[in-house]
């Protein structure tokens, strides 16, 4: 049994690979936010202030629907995650529809944007939490028209902030990064290890298969 236990606040598969290709298994609990109420709520907030609101309210929720005699005996964190896209001035998360998901990519072939990721991470047992942006500037070849059209048909964009994402069928298409490219896929690995260790844990405390 790891000596910490994480819980991920997020339904993101990519998120929970990134975690289990890092040897740890996260319990997956999803949240009840509505994001698109809380993103109209905050307004024209920067993007650094939008993605952390978002990923705290993420985790939150979490804490507070967990029991407390539910928790396991080693120390427990909740981890919650938001990602937008910022081009040009203007942020976006995900698409609201494919004709949105083609106008968004259209905008960005051959150009480059950032991809910012919100991460809270909340020590369940006493309420301490850290919380921090990861920023990835990502690089985009040129796509055709024909090629958009069959891209956004697989539904793929519909489910990722900036209807792309690093680890699908869209990566043929990304030429370059600048940062982590764990944040592109949702979840910046160092700097979840940092903020873990902030709260005075390692990350080698959650790994599953630790001796």
């Amino acid at each position: 049994m790891p000596a910490a236990h994480l819980v991920l606040a997020s339904a993101s598969p990519a998120r929970l690979a990134l975690l289990r290709s890092a040897g740890i298994e996260p319990e997956v609990v999803v949240s009840d936010v509505d994001e698109d109420a809380l993103t109209a709520e905050i307004g024209t907030a920067e993007p650094d202030v939008l993605v952390s609101a978002l990923a705290r309210a993420k985790a939150d929720a979490v804490v507070a629907g967990r029991e407390p005699a539910a928790e396991p005996a080693q120390p427990t964190v909740v981890v919650g995650c938001d990602s937008l896209f910022t081009i040009d001035g203007t942020t976006w998360g995900k698409p609201a529809s494919p004709a949105e998901a083609v106008e968004r990519i259209r905008a960005v072939r051959g150009g480059e944007g950032v991809l910012r990721t919100g991460h809270h991470v909340v020590a369940a047992t006493d309420g301490r939490f850290v919380h921090g942006v990861a920023q990835t500037t990502v690089r985009f070849a040129s796509m055709t028209d024909a090629e958009i059209d069959a891209y956004v048909a697989t539904g793929e964009p519909l489910r990722v902030a900036g209807s792309f994402t690093l680890d699908g069928r869209s990566a043929p298409w990304v030429e370059g990064i600048v940062g982590d490219h764990t944040n592109v896929v949702g979840l910046s690995l160092p700097l979840l290890r940092d903020l873990l260790g902030r709260l005075d844990i390692s990350i080698v405390d959650l790994w599953d298969d630790a001796p």
